[in-house]
């Protein structure tokens, strides 16, 4: 998948458990667990933003995107795959 979510990092860096964030996003745990398992189709803007303010953070800090592989061009898989020198 081309989005990464990275919940259980930014809990981690701010020493919380799923169930404290559940609570203070007002989710179901197994709502964010499908959340940060990346298993999740869509985000409301309201939940992302929930999880922002609780977590003191960015949208950029908890949901990256990340080309696949495949879906590159071969002259971009080729950039992608060089060394610096």
């Amino acid at each position: 998948m081309s989005i990464i979510v990275n919940i259980d990092v930014m809990m981690a860096r701010r020493k919380m458990s799923l169930t404290e964030l559940a609570e203070k996003v007002d989710i179901t745990q197994a709502n964010l667990s499908i959340l940060k398992t990346g298993k999740a189709k869509a985000v409301r803007f309201s939940t992302l933003e929930a999880i922002c303010r609780t977590l003191d953070c960015q949208p950029g800090d908890v949901i990256e995107y990340r080309p696949d592989e495949e879906a590159l061009e071969p002259e971009t898989k080729k950039r992608h795959t060089q060394t610096i020198p």
